[in-house]
């Protein structure tokens, strides 16, 4: 079955054209210069970081690596958390708790123990 085409972003193409133009001018084994870096980790972040490196020809782990390191790291967080529970229950609390980051995923399942979520989430943050 033949996968489906997406059309590739203006932008991208833009970018695309730039990178082959400095190429042509370029040596071979000169560095793309940052203003070039940063605009392919802005695509990257907008369109997907394979179709970017693959339109853009290039290295994929390290478009990887800059995309990662300009990411910001929880600072869009929510600093409350509110967690409500039924109003009466006949037997133990059951819990089920999901939530994700760029640092990953957690799951936690719990029942009849009340625990300290605030600690928990931060302690899973600053690890």
């Amino acid at each position: 079955m033949p996968k489906e085409q997406r059309a590739t972003p203006d932008e991208l193409k833009e970018l695309s054209q730039r990178l082959e133009q400095w190429r042509r001018e370029q040596s071979p084994r000169a560095r793309l210069p940052e203003s070039l870096w940063k605009a392919a980790t802005g695509m990257a972040q907008r369109y997907g970081l394979h179709q970017t490196a693959r339109l853009l020809r290039l290295d994929y782990t390290r478009l990887k690596k800059r995309m990662l390191a300009t990411t910001p790291v929880a600072s869009e967080a929510a600093n409350f958390l509110e967690l409500l529970g039924p109003a009466a229950t006949t037997g133990p609390a059951e819990w089920v708790v999901e939530w994700e980051s760029a640092r990953g995923r957690m799951r936690v399942a719990m029942k009849g123990v009340v625990l300290d979520w605030v600690s928990l989430l931060r302690a899973w943050r600053e690890s």
